[in-house]
């Protein structure tokens, strides 16, 4: 009679089901290629969205997809604010913010309110810091605690107490904060308060035909803002402006005007229509 043969012994973990494993991680220049990919093709299907051209708009479209479309282009964002990748750009606000920290702790209305425009993460800094009641919104949101929303259709605030907050979007220059002894808490943070933290890519004002650091001043002036502070690295401009004319006038308006020329430079542009009446 045959022998039978003896089967090898298994371990457990041979029969656990698989673990759920981490999103691989992206290189930094795979990082950088996807993000700069679907920058052009979205600005390629504003141009055919403007000359009605539904066909190409299809094709950008099923091009965006092909890349991973928002949800690969978030997770590179992802990518790039890890802390061995730069961190989270509002770790410069925070670090902006440090002479206030024990008037935010104090302040007499409870926690300032903080509306974070483009959020991806519910851990960053701002987050984490226990200063602010946030609220978190985003076109396309990728996780809980970030509302999809579109930032333009979000109504007006209907008193002052919901105007109070803090809005962040995602050689270095320092302006300096006032250390000034003031009377209350609510005192010192109405020096600051409400202000916007602004996050955009470099270039958009070191090399735009349209845009550049003077003009981004005059547009936010317009608008009774000042600059508080500023930062400028390889990749990203940073600035805090401070509001200061809470009812300011009619404003002014600001075209798509030719700054700089040559065939290098990019088309980032901000375009100001005062309404009519």
């Amino acid at each position: 009679m045959a022998l039978k043969k003896k089967r090898a012994s298994r371990s457990l973990a041979h029969g656990r089901p698989p673990v759920l494993q981490k999103p691989k991680s992206i290189s930094r220049k795979a990082t950088k290629s996807l993000i700069n990919s679907i920058h052009v093709l979205e600005k390629r299907k504003a141009q055919a969205v403007t000359k009605g051209n539904v066909a190409e708009v299809a094709k950008i479209d099923a091009e965006i997809t092909a890349l991973g479309g928002i949800e690969k282009y978030q997770q590179a964002s992802l990518q790039g604010q890890r802390t061995d990748r730069g961190g989270d750009s509002s770790k410069v606000l925070m670090e902006w913010l440090k002479p206030i920290y024990p008037a935010l702790k104090a302040a007499a209305d409870g926690p300032v309110r903080m509306l974070e425009v483009g959020a991806l993460s519910t851990t960053n800094e701002c987050s984490s810091s226990g200063l602010f009641s946030m609220e978190r919104i985003d076109l396309n949101s990728q996780g809980d605690g970030i509302l999809q929303q579109d930032f333009m259709e979000r109504p007006l605030p209907k008193d002052m107490s919901e105007r109070r907050c803090w809005a962040r979007q995602h050689a270095s220059k320092d302006t300096g904060v006032s250390e000034k002894p003031l009377a209350s808490a609510d005192e010192k943070l109405d020096e600051f308060i409400p202000s916007l933290f602004l996050v955009l890519p470099a270039p958009c004002v070191t090399n735009s035909r349209y845009t550049d650091e003077p003009t981004l001043e005059a547009i936010m002036n317009s608008l009774g803002y000042v600059q508080t502070r500023s930062k400028t690295t390889q990749k990203l401009v940073y600035y805090l402006w401070t509001r200061k004319n809470t009812i300011p006038g009619r404003g002014e308006t600001f075209t798509k005007k030719e700054i700089r020329s040559g065939s290098s430079r990019n088309n980032f542009a901000i375009v100001l229509r005062v309404p009519p009446g």
